[in-house]
């Protein structure tokens, strides 16, 4: 038997690389349906804050929503919770111009998913160490894929999708929760 869980977002590149990295998880055993709605994405000091309050705001017995962000260690912790609304009106065009001259890329890509099952919730955080190019590469993926490089790695997320679904910080949070969802059925 498996478990169905809806995750609720209007992104339909979060919703595909969910379900594929859950899928390898889990196999049958967990069932991802796709909801497009969107939520409001309270201004908070955390992605758990942002998260939580999503969860509050969603309605449904199994739901699951997510929020991202690229922390960049130059510009002390930026974007951070305010990715999404930094790449909407800067892209990562301005992430590159802010670094500019900057000799320390490093970054961090960080995922946490929210799970409401009936009244309890649970939170799964992945991230990925890395650095930021300097300059776009790359054609897949979306979001700041094309400046994201993953430590140990030469390519960015954009250049190498593989890479992306086997090291991307959404793989990392999703195997966390497959592993509790899985647990549920033992």
């Amino acid at each position: 038997m498996s478990i169905e869980v809806e995750f609720i977002t209007g992104n339909e590149h979060k919703f595909r690389e969910l379900a594929a990295a859950l899928k390898e998880a889990a196999g049958d055993a967990v069932r991802l349906r796709w909801r497009r709605q969107r939520y409001t994405e309270v201004q908070a000091g955390s992605l758990e804050e942002v998260v939580l309050h999503a969860l509050e705001e969603v309605e449904g017995e199994a739901v699951l929503v997510e929020d991202a962000g690229l922390f960049v260690s130059a510009l002390n912790g930026f974007p951070g919770v305010y990715s999404a609304y930094v790449h909407e009106t800067i892209g990562s065009e301005g992430i590159l111009r802010m670094l500019r001259g900057e000799r320390d890329r490093r970054a961090c890509m960080v995922s946490v998913l929210g799970l409401r099952l009936g009244e309890e919730v649970r939170l799964f955080r992945g991230e990925v160490q890395g650095r930021i190019a300097h300059r776009m590469r790359g054609e897949h993926g979306f979001g700041y894929d094309p400046v994201f490089i993953p430590a140990g790695c030469d390519a960015t997320f954009a250049e190498a999708p593989e890479l992306k679904a086997k090291l991307s910080h959404r793989k990392r949070a999703a195997e966390k929760l497959a592993e509790y969802l899985l647990s549920l059925q033992r």
